[in-house]
């Protein structure tokens, strides 16, 4: 009996060290993933910093040059990256961002976050007053300049597939639907400075191109959500009943979810201070969308660009918090993210001429194509309407957004990805003189372009 009570003892008094040893090595591997230490806190300053002191500084001599900021901010990654840096000095390149795995996470993890933040900003953008009001000439252009460049773009990925991509073929669909949705979003936040430079943000060219733009980044991101989910259903064609609900969440959010994000910030203007309080709230409720359409299985900034729409709509985010707001994200955190594109793929080595040729001929065609017969079936002459094709011919964050997206997840390979990024640039930067020569051209013949206010 003495025994047998002995025994139990043992075995329990082994049970509760078992437990005590458990329980510490637990709270000794939480201690280990939460806390970054002295030397990674130290690393992920010095990324930080470099990579933030790079892309303003080229955005800011890009600036000056007139052409859009985002091309100097691509460029700093590239010249700091595997591209240039990583080719001459690898060793310093190595150390400075790779050595240190977690600090570099931590960074992109940060650049995430920009990401989020710029496309909160970019649905702020949307003006779904200004789509209603000029809505019938504005969805002629925007939807020809939508299935044009969608079917050119499905249609030579499902039938040249195996030409252009070096990716397994077993799912064409949803590498011929990227394909299409990324030759069709066109950049509104890069048509809107644009249109600043050009001083035509308040003529009738303008006005139209903006709103299609509007309608055009809006449907797009339909179609973006999509192909998230198709991409997420472990490279299947996807799961209706999960598009089905991403469908049904975008309408809400320009609907009803106007109306609750409005109340909720009138409650915020009431009760908290300005502007610090509404920010606070603006970007909480830019996250909890993103977390919302993260748990559906699409990314992030399809819920924080919805969520920007019906932000922008409220008359309670006035344009000044606005401002604010976007001046910090545009110039601090944006950076990061267009910066870290450079840091991750070489675009030396994974340059291929005959590939970018492909896609920006195509990119090219399809979309100046599609508009430009947009904008003469909705009535505008043969020269506004080619200044209005190649001003939606400007891409952006979108697609290099979904470009990073189908890179990991292996629809694409790293030299299309460098074609895609290499025609956002190109296509931002034929953008503005080409609008003003074809407007030139325009006034030339004596017309004038009567203003909207």
């Amino acid at each position: 009996m003495i025994l047998q009570i002995a025994s139990n003892s043992i075995d329990t008094l082994q049970k509760i060290q078992a437990t005590v040893e458990d329980s510490l090595q637990k709270n000794k591997v939480v201690e280990t993933v939460s806390k970054l230490k002295g030397e990674e806190v130290l690393h992920f300053l010095v990324i930080v910093s470099i990579i933030l002191i790079a892309s303003r500084f080229l955005g800011e001599v890009f600036r000056k040059l007139k052409q859009p900021v985002v091309v100097g901010e691509i460029l700093a990654g590239i010249i700091i990256g595997p591209s240039l840096l990583g080719t001459f000095y690898p060793d310093f390149f190595y150390d400075t961002f790779i050595a240190d795995k977690r600090a570099f996470g931590a960074f992109d993890g940060l650049a995430n976050i920009g990401v989020i933040l710029l496309m909160f900003v970019a649905g702020m953008e949307v003006d779904l007053k200004q789509i209603r009001e000029q809505g019938k000439q504005a969805s002629i252009i925007s939807l020809a300049g939508i299935a044009f460049p969608f079917a050119l773009g499905f249609s030579v990925i499902w039938f040249f597939h195996d030409y252009i991509l070096s990716t397994p073929s077993e799912n064409k669909l949803v590498a011929a639907m990227f394909f299409g949705t990324a030759l069709s979003i066109t950049a509104l936040a890069v048509i809107v400075k644009v249109l600043f430079d050009l001083k035509m943000i308040r003529t009738r060219v303008g006005g139209l191109v903006l709103t299609a733009a509007m309608v055009d980044d809006f449907l797009g991101w339909i179609l973006f959500s999509i192909i998230l989910q198709m991409m997420n259903s472990s490279r299947s064609e996807g799961s209706p009943g999960a598009i089905f609900v991403v469908l049904l969440f975008a309408i809400f959010m320009v609907t009803i979810g106007r109306w609750v994000v409005d109340k909720i910030l009138a409650f915020t203007s009431r009760f908290l201070s300005p502007p610090g309080g509404i920010i606070t709230v603006g970007i909480c409720l830019c996250l909890l969308g993103a977390v919302f359409t993260e748990y559906l299985g699409i990314r992030g900034v399809f819920g924080a660009f919805l969520i920007g729409v019906a932000v922008g709509d409220s008359k309670h985010f006035s344009e000044t918090t606005q401002h604010v707001l976007q001046q910090f994200i545009i110039n601090i955190i944006a950076p990061l993210f267009f910066a870290s594109v450079g840091l991750r793929v070489n675009f030396v080595t994974n340059f291929d001429l005959q590939v970018v040729l492909i896609i920006l001929t195509i990119a090219c065609i399809a979309k100046i194509v599609g508009a430009g017969v947009g904008s003469r079936l909705s009535g505008l002459g043969k020269n506004e309407s080619m200044a209005i094709a190649f001003g939606m011919n400007a891409r952006g964050s979108q697609e290099i957004v979904l470009g990073l997206i189908a890179l990991q997840a292996g629809i694409i390979d790293e030299k299309v990805f460098v074609a895609l990024v290499v025609m956002t640039m190109v296509t931002i930067l034929i953008a503005g003189p080409l609008m003003k020569h074809y407007m030139e051209k325009h006034l030339k013949e004596g017309n004038l372009i009567p203003l909207e206010k």
